[in-house]
């Protein structure tokens, strides 16, 4: 898989799952809400660690500075 994302986005991604997961833990959401973000949040978490977004390929989307 080609790299497609880059530093600041892997930074909002990573932000973004540890937040969901601490409004998880500290029960400020629950229910379906909750199991919706989580799900969403551990795919970014994924996508981040891999540096790699299947929607930003399709959608021919690079987030990467480019090499000159």
């Amino acid at each position: 898989m080609e790299k497609n994302i880059g530093s600041i986005d892997k930074a909002i991604r990573i932000l973004t799952g540890i937040t969901v997961a601490l409004l998880y833990y500290f029960n400020i959401i629950s229910g379906t809400l909750a199991f919706v973000l989580m799900v969403v949040a551990i795919i970014l978490l994924v996508t981040s660690l891999i540096n790699s977004c299947p929607i930003y390929s399709l959608l021919k989307i690079n987030s990467t500075k480019k090499e000159k």
